[in-house]
């Protein structure tokens, strides 16, 4: 017997997330484009996967497949080989293995909405899964399914967008500083802003300016390694931080974001400073390290993390409140997509009727059409495709039903022994 669940391979999940992993262990597994290329190449080498998506940011680094078998643990050992981690096997307890079809596919949409995200309704999140599909699509390893799932999800994404509240504003407090900067500095020609401390926060907030693709960034930090580093990966400029006093004084936007007991921008050394047009600061320290007279100082603004948090507040809020429609339209699209995954399942069967009858067609019009002429040939050739669509319309309109319902095993079975569907099938190649 032919099972129909044999005819598709199960789709699955390995996740590694800031759910289940500290950011110093999601950090070792993080894999850039370079690793997720070569990786994809061995998976297609060594498995033959033809279904296959890598997605890797700061919270997550995750791999979907199909495969009859779990490969979960031959996979994360490939990622440990990619990384030069001997010991991966270590980090095993940190992934999360899903081999249920339909909960990977549901793990997917979850994560590409931003309903996984650890700002819900992250909007970077939706860029990032389609610079993993196109990079599985370069390489061939999206075949008819994965391209079916993907735009499926993207469609989604389109609904949510259009019918939910759910990615409107800036929800996390970098995301919002960032937000806030954009506005403030929407007539300023490549605005100046400088960065000073990359903790989570300060790191943030460099990575989220991204969204402010003209900005000369500078980035200055206590440990100047730390604050290279980060500069030479985001293609910005960094400053040892000796040098912040002369940097404060050139830039338009300065966003303070450091450990200290007291104030280290001062009302005094503000007024020390030019300032042509504006000076906008950004306090994201907790205890603040800006006094708040820097105000009195004409053309400074300041904004500290009490503005910017209450403005994410009241983003994330309604973005909470438009969950439950997002995952309606998880369901919906997921139903969809179950739907025809179902009607692909009686595809292969399908073909080989239309094969088969079309090899019956063919031989008979050799045999009895040698001596007719052009005209006729045409004629008949018209008159028996028209029988072969009729005869076939009842079988698949049959086993597509078969399928919605679940029922297509057994039809498949008689329809193949019947036209002896696997001999035809054998004959052909």
């Amino acid at each position: 017997m032919r099972k129909v669940s044999e005819m598709q391979h199960n789709f699955r999940a390995i996740s590694l997330s800031h759910k289940n992993a500290p950011v110093q262990i999601r950090e070792v597994i993080s894999l850039d484009e370079g690793s997720i290329h070569a990786l994809l190449i061995k998976l297609k080498d060594f498995f033959s996967l033809t279904d296959t998506l890598i997605l890797s940011t700061c919270n997550r680094t995750e791999v979907y497949y199909s495969h009859e078998l779990d490969l979960s643990t031959e996979i994360i050992k490939l990622i440990g080989l990619e990384k030069g981690i001997s010991n991966v096997v270590d980090y095993l307890e940190y992934f999360k293995i899903i081999n249920n079809d339909r909960e990977s596919i549901q793990h997917l949409f979850k994560v590409s909405m931003g309903l996984e995200a650890q700002v819900v309704g992250d909007m970077q999140i939706s860029n990032q899964v389609k610079r993993a599909y196109q990079m599985s699509a370069d390489l061939d390893l999206a075949g008819p399914f994965l391209h079916r799932l993907m735009h499926t999800v993207f469609f989604s994404s389109k609904r949510v967008v259009q019918e939910t509240a759910f990615r409107d504003g800036a929800a996390s407090l970098s995301y919002a500083a960032v937000e806030l900067i954009e506005e403030l500095t929407s007539n300023t020609y490549q605005p100046r802003i400088l960065l000073i401390g990359v903790g989570e926060i300060g790191e943030d907030v460099a990575r989220n300016m991204v969204h402010i693709p003209d900005a000369k960034v500078i980035i200055t930090n206590r440990t100047f390694e730390k604050a290279q580093a980060l500069a030479e990966e985001l293609g910005h400029e960094a400053m040892p931080f000796e040098n912040c006093m002369e940097a404060m004084n050139d830039a338009d936007v300065v966003v303070s974001s450091i450990m200290k007991s007291e104030p280290f921008i001062t009302k005094t050394l503000v007024k020390s400073m030019e300032i042509p047009s504006y000076k906008l600061f950004v306090d994201l320290s907790v205890p603040r390290s800006i006094e708040t007279t820097i105000e009195d100082v004409p053309g400074v603004m300041l904004y500290n993390v009490d503005n910017i948090r209450s403005k994410a507040t009241e983003t994330l809020e309604r973005r909470m409140a438009a969950v439950p429609q997002v995952e309606k339209i998880i369901e919906e699209a997921i139903e969809e997509f179950f739907n025809w995954k179902k009607g692909m399942m009686v595809s292969p069967t399908i073909n080989k009727l239309k094969n088969a009858l079309e090899q019956i067609r063919l031989e008979e019009m050799e045999r009895f059409l040698k001596n007719a002429d052009s005209e006729q040939v045409a004629v008949i050739d018209r008159i028996t495709k028209s029988m072969m669509q009729k005869i076939l319309k009842v079988p698949v309109v049959q086993l597509r039903a078969a399928c919605l319902r679940d029922d297509a095993d057994q039809m498949i079975d008689i329809i193949s022994d019947l036209f002896d569907l696997e001999k035809v099938s054998e004959k052909k190649d």
